[in-house]
C-alpha cells in the first residue's frame, strides 16, 4: 500500500505537510503500525477486545 501525496500549483511545503500527515492519520496508519509493535496472542487480543467492549457498553448506560 503506497501512499502518495503531490504538491499542487502554488503550494507551500507546509501545506503539503500538513495535508500529508492528515492523509495518514485518516487511513490509519500509524495506529495500525502501532497495534502490530508486539505478538498478541489470540486468548489476549479476545480479552483485550472483551474490555473494550464491555467499556464501550458502560460507557452507553450513562
Amino acid at each position: 500500500m503506497a501512499l502518495q501525496v503531490t504538491i499542487r500549483d502554488g503550494e507551500s511545503q507546509e501545506s503539503l505537510l500538513k495535508r500529508f500527515q492528515r492523509t495518514v492519520q485518516v487511513d490509519g496508519i500509524l495506529r495500525e503500525a502501532k497495534a502490530h509493535r508486539h505478538f498478541i496472542s489470540r486468548g489476549d487480543a479476545a480479552r483485550q477486545k472483551a474490555r473494550a467492549s464491555a467499556r464501550r457498553r458502560r460507557r452507553l448506560q450513562r
